[in-house]
C-alpha cells in the first residue's frame, strides 16, 4: 500500500473518531490506524462497560444511536474536537448516519448513504443484486419452504444474533416471527468466506481477497485464512457494479448443497478479522482515509501464506504510580539465555516516558558484557551489582518506585521494607498501556 505524494505535515494530520470504539470492528480499526503518523485517534461510545477506555487515550461517552439526542451530542463533540472524520464501527451506526448525512458536521468513513441503507437490510440487499450474484432462496412463510433445515435471521441484524436454524416445518410455525423483520432462507451447509475488498469511487475495485471463516464466535472469524478463489474477485466486481462502493467494503458468500457459492450480505466497512488482509500490507481503515481525501494509492501485497487466531486479550485500569522502575536480570530480564521481551516492551514504554529504569542484580558475571551480548547496554539509566549477601532493598531510595524481580523472597522484603508494589513476570502485562 503506497499513498502518492502524501506530503501531510504534523499540523495536517486527520483527527479521526471510531465511534463506537469497543466494538471489534472498533477495536481493529485502532489496530489498523494506532501507528499511522498522519492520524490522531479519538474514541466514543455509550457509557456502558466495553473495551475502547483501555486502547484509545482519548476516549468519550455519547449516547446510542437508539437514544434521543444521539446526533446533536456527537456534532457538539465533533466540533470540540475538531474531527475530521467519523468512522463507524457498528452497522446501526452506519445506517443511522445515512439517514442523516446533510446534519452530520464530519465527514463519514463510508459509501454513500444510498449504499448504505440497502446493505443495512438483507432483503434490500438480495433485492438488488439478484441476477448480478447467487443469493439464498427466500421463503415467504412456513408453507412455502421446500426443505429443511432453513435458516431465521433478522432482516436488520449483526454477529448472528438471534438466527435461527428451523428444522421442521412445526418447529418454524411455533416460532413467533414477524415477517417484515425477519427473513427465511434456505440453509447453506458449505464453507462460508468473508471477501475484504477496497474501491476507488472514480476507478473502482482495486483490491479483493477471499478468507475462508473457519472458527467464528458472535459472527466475528476467530480463525480464518486467504482462499484464493477467481469468484471472489468476480462477484466482488459485479456487486461493485450495481452497488456505489467508496474505501474498504466486504461481503460473506456461503457455499449451498451443490457448491454454489451464495451471498450472505455486503457491508459498507471493514470486516472484523481485516487484519488478514492488513497484515499481508493492505490497511483498509488507512486506504478508506486516502480514499476519502482523494490520495492516490497502490496495493502492495505480500503474496504470503499466513491465518490468524484470535482470543481474548488482557488490558487493564490501575492506580499503581511510579516515576523509577528497578529490574532484576537473571531469570527476569533474561530467562534461559533469552530476553524477556514482554519486559522489554514495557521498559521501552518507560523510557518514551522518561520514567529512569535501573538494574538490579546479583548477576555473577560481568553485567555489562552480558548486557551487551543481549544488546541491553544503553537501556538502563543506573546499574547497580550486588553482593550475594546484600539486600535490595538497601538501594531503593524513591517512594514512587516498583521492583521487577522473580524472586519472591526479594519481592516480599522490600514490599514489606519499602512499601512499594511489586511484581514478577507473570504481572507485568498489568502495566502495559496501549492507549495512543
Amino acid at each position: 500500500m503506497n499513498p502518492e505524494g502524501n506530503g501531510m505535515t504534523t499540523e495536517s494530520r486527520w483527527r479521526v473518531l471510531v465511534f463506537p470504539g469497543g466494538t471489534e470492528i472498533g477495536l481493529g480499526i485502532w489496530n489498523a490506524l494506532r501507528h499511522c503518523k498522519d492520524v490522531v485517534l479519538h474514541s466514543a461510545a455509550a457509557d456502558v462497560s466495553n473495551h475502547a477506555p483501555y486502547v484509545f487515550a482519548r476516549h468519550f461517552i455519547l449516547p446510542g444511536v437508539h437514544e434521543p439526542g444521539w446526533l446533536a451530542a456527537l456534532n457538539a463533540l465533533v466540533e470540540r474536537l475538531r474531527i475530521d472524520y467519523i468512522f463507524p464501527a457498528h452497522d446501526d451506526l452506519i445506517a443511522a448516519l445515512a439517514a442523516e448525512a446533510p446534519r452530520v458536521r464530519a465527514r463519514v468513513v463510508s459509501s454513500p448513504p444510498e449504499t448504505c441503507l440497502v446493505t443495512r437490510s438483507k432483503r434490500l440487499t438480495y433485492r438488488a443484486l439478484r441476477g448480478i450474484v447467487p443469493v439464498p432462496n427466500i421463503y415467504a412463510d412456513a408453507d412455502a419452504v421446500g426443505a429443511f433445515p432453513v435458516f431465521v435471521k433478522p432482516d436488520r441484524g449483526q454477529g448472528s444474533k438471534d438466527a435461527y436454524l428451523a428444522q421442521g416445518r412445526n418447529e418454524l410455525r411455533g416460532l413467533s416471527l414477524d415477517p417484515e423483520r425477519t427473513l427465511l432462507l434456505e440453509y447453506l451447509p458449505g464453507d462460508e468466506y468473508t471477501v475484504d475488498c477496497f474501491s476507488d469511487r472514480e476507478i473502482g475495485l482495486l483490491f479483493s481477497q477471499g478468507r475462508q471463516r473457519v472458527r467464528t464466535r458472535s459472527g466475528i472469524s476467530m480463525h480464518s485464512h486467504p482462499v484464493h478463489d477467481p469468484a471472489f474477485a468476480n462477484y466482488a466486481r459485479a456487486i461493485a457494479s450495481k452497488l456505489a462502493l467508496y474505501g474498504a467494503w466486504f461481503f460473506q458468500v456461503r457455499r449451498d448443497a451443490q457448491g454454489t457459492l451464495k451471498l450472505l450480505e455486503v457491508a459498507p466497512r471493514v470486516a472484523g478479522t481485516a487484519v488478514v488482509s492488513q497484515v499481508q500490507g493492505i490497511n483498509l481503515p488507512l486506504l478508506s482515509l486516502y480514499e476519502q481525501e482523494r490520495v492516490p494509492v497502490e496495493i502492495l501485497l505480500n503474496e504470503i501464506n499466513v491465518e490468524v487466531d484470535r482470543a481474548l486479550v488482557n488490558r487493564y485500569r490501575h492506580t499503581v504510580a511510579f516515576r523509577t522502575v528497578y529490574v532484576d536480570f537473571d531469570d527476569t530480564l533474561v530467562i534461559r539465555g533469552d530476553v524477556n521481551v514482554d519486559l522489554v516492551r514495557f521498559l521501552y514504554q518507560c523510557v518514551n516516558r522518561n520514567i529512569r529504569l535501573v538494574l538490579l542484580t546479583r548477576h555473577g558475571m560481568d553485567i555489562h558484557a552480558s548486557l551487551r551480548q543481549h544488546r541491553l547496554d544503553s537501556l538502563f539509566d543506573d546499574i547497580v551489582q550486588l553482593g550475594r549477601e546484600a539486600s535490595k532493598a538497601d538501594y531503593i531510595t524513591e517512594r514512587q518506585a516498583i521492583l521487577i524481580d522473580d524472586s519472591f523472597r526479594e519481592r516480599k522484603a522490600v514490599q514489606e521494607q519499602r512499601r512499594i508494589p511489586t511484581f514478577d513476570c507473570s504481572m507485568v502485562e498489568m502495566l502495559l498501556d496501549d492507549r495512543v
